[in-house]
């Protein structure tokens, strides 16, 4: 079985040996996550087809099934179908997909399930481009007569892929949406004509190696490794939208000499327009934070922020600019971090000007104790998290669904959103009366800055598009938990993940 286990460079030499002795190729590629009767009959049939079988299986990274898969890890993945007859050689694919596993390893036959035979089904468009793969090395597809079976369905319904309380609201969105219309749903967002409004903030990263104490003083002495940085607030906001929304806007400020104008500009995806003041006497907001390598804690933080009102003339040019355009967005989502771009009577004009408005208004160690959601009023949707709904009321103790019903009727907000951590989400609707909890599906975290920026984003967009509020949730939950996995706002939310893995939640 071990020698059926080969790397990928060994296995193109046994192809060309093979193939030079005029014997065919077939070769098959996937996750193969849970190993049950409808893989071994998809192999034997493969193999029926040729002389060799030859099976590339997808790295741990590039599964995007949804949390907490693979349920088993790529070592286990190769032993498994190593064991099986009709299997001759099995490798590791390098690549997220197959095109340049094809063009290396030239087989003569391409072997997939029936279910890819509708090229139309394939919500990634990779069949497509494997085919074109496959047939310019000159072999051909198939695919399989056998009967399937999903992997994800099995998994979901007899593993611990999910907690009780996971599968629970899985079923009840799935009581209600079958996973081959979530493209169509996603596909509704498209259309959204979307303006942002908040501060934009450079986040900075200083990975550094904990050193010790100071010799003579009571200092955590750091060696600097490395430094990265990244976009931040309604920036990081537009740019998990951009994947999802044809038309986005964003309006804010950068310092008083623009700097980091052009890292921003770089890095803003291509279909965000952007319209910056700029804010006298103040930087452009900068986050330094300085993290410990080897576990990626953070030790400090460190902020070049000027968090004083804008000036009058400031205000007037912030205001001009929206008023030009706001009346004409489907959606406007307002992120407001407390650091002086968004007056008390900016905030009501807004609230008075935007036709449908979602807020996430943040209480952050620079503003706590100043920062206040009651600036807002008639907000469609607002997403907090339970310390900030708790310190808005000055309620630590109190049951958290009055405090949701008190703050709605307060905002005049339709829909509450209350993040709370590892505990999930809670939707209040204040016309039904009705709440809805969401589990987290975060299975990984590895920063949790950045989250709360994707859950907005992408939650706020399906509520808007008209979505069901239980899927609008999941939506909003499974990308805060893409968002956890990565570095602060590294990467945006992807919409062919967030496909994928619908539909295999939902399988």
């Amino acid at each position: 079985m071990i020698n059926k286990i080969v790397s990928l460079e060994k296995l193109t030499q046994i192809v060309s040996s093979n193939k030079s002795d005029s014997k065919t190729i077939v070769h098959c590629h996937g996750v193969f996550d849970l190993l049950h009767i409808g893989h071994i009959k998809h192999f034997q049939e493969a193999k029926s087809l040729g002389d060799i079988l030859i099976v590339t299986i997808t790295q741990d990274e590039f599964v995007n099934k949804g949390p907490g898969r693979p349920a088993f890890p790529a070592e286990l993945r190769l032993e498994a179908i190593a064991a099986l007859e009709s299997v001759d050689y099995v490798a590791l694919n390098y690549w997220s997909s197959a095109e340049k596993a094809i063009e290396l390893l030239k087989p003569s036959i391409y072997f997939k399930g029936p279910d890819y035979k509708n090229n139309k089904d394939d919500v990634t468009g990779k069949i497509k481009e494997e085919i074109e793969a496959i047939e310019g090395v000159g072999g051909k597809i198939k695919y399989s007569t056998e009967v399937t079976f999903s992997s994800s369905s099995l998994l979901n319904k007899y593993g611990d892929v999910y907690s009780e309380s996971q599968k629970d609201f899985i079923s009840s969105v799935s009581a209600n949406i079958n996973p081959s219309e979530v493209g169509n749903l996603l596909g509704t967002l498209k259309n959204l004509n979307v303006l942002l409004i908040g501060e934009t903030i450079i986040d900075e990263y200083v990975f550094c190696e904990a050193l010790g104490k100071s010799g003579k003083e009571p200092v955590l002495a750091l060696r600097n490794i490395s430094t990265e940085q990244y976009l931040g607030g309604t920036a990081a906001v537009a740019n998990h939208l951009a994947d999802f929304c044809d038309s986005i806007t964003l309006i804010s400020a950068l310092g008083e000499s623009r700097e980091y104008e052009e890292f921003v500009n770089k890095n803003l995806a291509e279909n965000i327009k952007a319209d910056f003041i700029s804010k006298d006497n103040s930087p452009t907001i900068l986050k330094k934070r300085f993290v410990d390598n080897l576990t990626n804690t953070k030790t400090l933080g460190v902020y070049s922020i000027n968090d004083e009102n804008l000036s009058s003339t400031n205000e007037k040019n912030f205001r001009g600019i929206i008023e030009k355009k706001i009346s004409s967005y489907d959606l406007v989502i307002v992120t407001d971090y407390g650091h002086g771009l968004i007056s008390e009577a900016t905030a009501k004009w807004i609230s008075d000007q935007a036709p449908y408005i979602a807020l996430n208004a943040q209480i952050n160690a620079a503003n706590r104790g100043y920062h206040t959601l009651n600036k807002y009023n008639k907000v469609d949707c607002v997403i907090i998290n339970e310390g900030e709904l708790r310190h808005e009321l000055r309620s630590r103790d109190g049951n958290l669904e009055d405090l949701m019903k008190n703050l709605s009727e307060e905002m005049q907000t339709k829909n509450l959103v209350v993040t709370r951590g590892n505990q999930g989400a809670t939707l209040y609707n204040s016309k039904t009366k009705k709440f809805i909890t969401c589990p987290a599906f975060a299975s990984k975290v590895v920063d949790k800055i950045g989250s709360g920026d994707a859950m907005l984003a992408l939650l706020s967009a399906s509520l808007r598009a008209g979505c069901d509020e239980s899927f609008s949730l999941l939506i909003g939950s499974l990308a805060a938990a893409q968002s956890v996995e990565t570095i602060s706002n590294s990467k945006s939310v992807n919409k062919e993940i967030m496909l994928k893995t619908i539909q295999h939640v939902l399988k």
